[in-house]
C-alpha cells in the first residue's frame, strides 16, 4: 500500500542513503537536514512502510521549485515518480502556488520525459550547471502551471 507523509529529522539519513543508492550526485544528509531546517516542503512516499522515494520543494509567495525528486532505485520504471509528482503538485497547489520550476540534467531522459507527460515545458538551459565524471553538463530549465 501506498502512502505519504511529510518528513521529520529522523528520516534524513535515510533519504541521502536512498538518493545516493539511485544516483551518482545526490544530496548529503547535511543537505537535507539544511533544506528541512529551511522549511523546505518534503513528501515522502512509503510502499507498505519502506521508504521509497521522496521529493523537496522551496515554496516562496506563489511560486516554487523542485529541488530535489527520487525514487529508489529498485522502484524506478514502475510509476512511482509520476504518482509522487503528482501528489507534490497538489500539495503545493493547496498551498497557493501557481508554478512549479525545476531543473534537470540534460542527459536524464528518463525524468524529462516524466516532466514533459506531466505537463512541464521547458523553458531555458543553464549551460555547464551540473559536474560529472568528464567535467560538467547542461541544465534543462522547465516550468509547470499548477
Amino acid at each position: 500500500m501506498i502512502t505519504f507523509r511529510p518528513a521529520t529529522a529522523a528520516d534524513m539519513p535515510g533519504l541521502a542513503a536512498l538518493e545516493a543508492a539511485a544516483t551518482a550526485h545526490g544530496w548529503s544528509e547535511r543537505q537535507y537536514r539544511d533544506s528541512l531546517a529551511a522549511g523546505h516542503a518534503f513528501l515522502l512516499l512509503e510502499i507498505d512502510g519502506q521508504l521509497c522515494g521522496h521529493a523537496v520543494a522551496m515554496a516562496v509567495l506563489d511560486e516554487a521549485e523542485l529541488l530535489t525528486i527520487v525514487i529508489a532505485a529498485e522502484k524506478q520504471g514502475q510509476g512511482l515518480g509520476r504518482t509522487l509528482l503528482g501528489r507534490l503538485l497538489e500539495q503545493l497547489r493547496q498551498l497557493g502556488c501557481t508554478r512549479l520550476f525545476l531543473e534537470v540534467r540534460e542527459s536524464n531522459r528518463p525524468a524529462r520525459a516524466l516532466y514533459a507527460n506531466s505537463g512541464f515545458s521547458e523553458t531555458g538551459l543553464r549551460k555547464h550547471y551540473y559536474p560529472t565524471a568528464a567535467g560538467r553538463e547542461h541544465a534543462v530549465l522547465m516550468e509547470i502551471e499548477l
